[in-house]
């Protein structure tokens, strides 16, 4: 969302999560001058997009001016929690495509990519701050592919939250602090996992999405349905349970993402494959290349 102060001071904010009814945990820039009791005002506005460039244009159609006030700052994302001064009955949601866009990764500056190119054929539920890059391989021909030689699918939820940009700053990985994200893993997922696991195939998971969703809703032992949060951390030493293989593209230095994928095939082995990588000139970020996974050993029956 692309507001201003009542000064006339432009601020962004990118949207996290609903909190309460139309009061969203937000990202704020410039946040540090924003107290709480401050106002935000949006103006609806419409995208022009041409070959080579982007830019939103404020229009005075019918739809009123938005006001948010700040009303808390959120330690845990350094945010703010923003409650929406919209009529009853009427979600931001709803009006989020005329007063705002869908943002794309910095490094992205070719506004050519569309909004279809960069969200996953397969998604369903709003919520996530980013794609699962992972799953942006995939086109409906692919998929049919792949069930016609027999790979069976089942789906997932996880809001990919901002905590996923955030790099390991401490020398001991036990002491960083893993952000929430909100998932859901269907009674039918579970049961399609157990089939597969019953006749010895084998779980590959598109993403470190999926990753951190399946093993999450298997923390107590077992792969349960499960809806809610997860702070899971995976890191090399980690004792998998579900997961045996993985489809995932490449990732920075010092990110959790990495460290997952090293607790998987090891810290020797990542290395190897990230070298030949860059040998390769293989392509990292949102629409990079992936890789396949596919572990020698991972511990059964944990």
């Amino acid at each position: 969302l692309y507001g201003h102060k009542s000064t006339g001071t432009p601020v962004e904010v990118l949207l996290l999560e609903e909190r309460g009814q139309n009061c969203w945990l937000a990202l704020v820039k410039p946040g540090r001058r924003l107290k709480i009791g401050a106002t935000i005002l949006f103006t609806p506005h419409t995208l022009h997009q041409t070959q080579n460039s982007a830019s939103l244009h404020f229009s005075d159609t019918s739809l009123p001016t938005l006001i948010a006030t700040v009303i808390a700052r959120d330690e845990a994302t350094s945010g703010r929690l923003l409650q929406f001064d919209i009529p009853s009955g009427v979600s931001l949601a709803a009006l989020l495509p005329d007063y705002g866009r869908v943002p794309l990764p910095p490094y992205i500056t070719d506004t050519q990519a569309t909004l279809e190119q960069y969200q996953t054929i397969y998604a369903q539920v709003p919520g996530a701050i980013a794609a699962p890059t992972a799953g942006l391989h995939f086109t409906p021909e692919l998929l049919q592919r792949c069930r016609e030689r027999g790979i069976k699918q089942a789906s997932i939820t996880l809001h990919v939250g901002v905590g996923t940009f955030r790099p390991v700053e401490v020398d001991d990985v036990t002491h960083h602090q893993m952000h929430s994200e909100w998932l859901e893993v269907p009674l039918s997922t579970v049961e399609q996992i157990r089939e597969t696991q019953a006749s010895g195939g084998r779980v590959i998971a598109v993403g470190t999405t999926v990753v951190r969703a399946l093993e999450g809703a298997a923390a107590s032992g077992e792969l349960q349905p499960y809806c809610g949060k997860t702070e899971l951390f995976i890191y090399p030493g980690y004792q998998w349970r579900v997961v045996e293989g993985l489809i995932t593209n490449f990732h920075l230095p010092r990110s959790t993402l990495l460290m997952l994928v090293s607790a998987l095939i090891g810290r020797v082995r990542l290395l190897e494959l990230y070298q030949d990588a860059i040998a390769q000139n293989y392509r990292f970020y949102s629409f990079g290349d992936a890789m396949l996974i596919l572990p020698e050993a991972v511990l059964k029956g944990v």
